[in-house]
């Protein structure tokens, strides 16, 4: 063969190759007309006056109080509250369902669990997630192209720790680890991944990159789940987390950092990490320091041990001191009013899975109903935004604005006025559109 030839050959290879590896868009229904609803914006406490959405090619093309012309499905709100798909900023879309053990068992079986969560996700209202750690790549492909029902997915890839850190589940007979040597099973899945340098940081960092992570998540101190980590050490240094922060820049995206404690907190932010995960052992300078420099909080309403079922009595235990610190991190969080997101981190349980709307509803106990709503859409997607040029779905999210996505949620019943309405999608959700299509319609015929 000719080198032309070669290289035409070898340039179709490479086209076939990408095609093959892009995810096809999800067709999109036609119109979608929602009249006679009164919308919570995900940006206003008060509701509008009785108002029409047309929804188009996947987004909300008009919004007004005037009758809307159109040809397609018409969907009769009934003077319900139609607002923005929830958000969840702290997710793990591979790890809610198995057990610890079984996470590291077959990938076939905890992929196929994971797209059966992810779309019980969606069919809670949740029709977006930041996954802050796990092998979701494929999973959001799938989603991506419509082969499975579930939420747009923000994907971290692998949790980048050291040796003995938050996430590494490795066994005390896989040690001594050979440097360059073979990887344990959770690495080799794409889990969690050990890095005890600034290089081997910047290129597990990279590696995620690669594969299209939107943000990059680093544990910078212990953990609750993990067995060999203490809650209250701070694991990376300062180089290795700015050698993430470095990679992570340079795609033009950020890191967020599991943080509990001010050590861990302030050398985070040192390095220039731009969202702490968690934070409940915070004191004061911490708070103060964030709100100085802008850094995001990204934490949840750990308020009882429900979620300590599958964990042992060490991890119980860590996990009450996180559980004591709860009023404490969103009290400095009002305070020093800090850029705050929503999340569950929920882990290994299907049964607390299924309460992630009380743990929205339960912000209550801190903020107003306006607040929490407002809290788990529109600024959960500004977080979202910082992933920059390394966003998978550049546009408007959180919001029901014209332009944005269509990712709505038609209530039965006003959330402004009862935020439990959130606690039983089931019944209350009575309409769940993700990009213009309607997954759930249990409205009369």
């Amino acid at each position: 063969m000719s080198g032309l030839s070669a290289r035409a050959g070898l340039a179709v290879l490479l086209a076939m190759i990408v095609c093959s590896a892009s995810p096809a868009p999800a067709q999109q229904d036609s119109a979608v007309l929602f009249r006679n609803v009164k919308i919570f914006d995900g940006n206003h406490a008060t509701l509008s006056a009785a108002s029409n959405v047309l929804v188009r090619g996947g987004k909300i093309e008009k919004i007004s109080t005037a009758d809307i012309a159109a040809t397609g499905q018409m969907i009769d709100g009934g003077g319900r509250v139609l607002m923005p798909g929830l958000i969840d900023a702290h997710w793990h879309a591979m790890l809610v369902r198995p057990t610890p053990m079984a996470a590291l068992g077959d990938v076939g079986y905890n992929n196929l669990l994971a797209a059966s969560e992810a779309t019980a996700t969606l069919m809670r209202g949740f029709t977006t997630i930041r996954d802050m750690g796990g092998p979701s790549f494929g999973l959001k492909r799938a989603i991506d192209e419509d082969l499975v029902a579930g939420p747009r997915i923000y994907p971290s890839g692998a949790i980048i720790t050291i040796t003995g850190g938050h996430g590494d589940f490795r066994q005390l007979t896989d040690l001594p680890r050979t440097i360059g040597g073979m990887l344990s099973r959770m690495e080799l899945i794409g889990g969690s991944l050990v890095a005890d340098s600034p290089d081997e940081v910047r290129v597990r960092a990279r590696e995620q990159l690669m594969q299209g992570a939107s943000q990059v998540k680093l544990t910078a101190g212990g953990g609750v789940a993990s067995p060999f980590s203490p809650l209250d050490v701070s694991t990376f240094t300062e180089p290795e987390l700015r050698a993430a922060v470095e990679a992570a820049d340079n795609w033009g995206t950020y890191v967020a950092t599991h943080a509990y404690t001010p050590v861990a907190i302030q050398r985070s932010i040192a390095a220039g990490v731009r969202c702490i995960e968690h934070g409940h052992l915070m004191d004061e300078a911490s708070a103060k320091l964030m709100a100085e420099k802008g850094i995001w909080l990204s934490t949840q309403p750990f308020l009882d041990m429900s979620a300590a079922a599958a964990l042992g009595p060490s991890e119980q235990d860590k996990m009450r001191q996180v559980v004591a610190g709860t009023d404490r991190v969103y009290a400095l969080a009002k305070k020093y009013h800090l850029k705050t997101a929503f999340g569950t981190d929920v882990l290994f349980s299907q049964a607390m899975a299924e309460r992630q709307g009380s743990m929205l509803a339960a912000l209550t106990r801190w903020y107003t109903p306006a607040e929490a709503l407002t809290m788990a859409t529109s600024t959960n997607a500004e977080l979202l935004s910082l992933s920059g040029p390394r966003n998978p779905y550049p546009g408007k999210l959180g919001v029901v604005e014209e332009g944005a996505f269509a990712d709505l949620l038609l209530v039965d019943g006003n959330p402004l006025d009862n935020i439990a309405l959130v606690e039983d999608p089931a019944k209350n959700f009575v309409v769940i559109m993700k990009g213009g299509k309607v997954y759930k319609n249990i409205l009369p015929r």
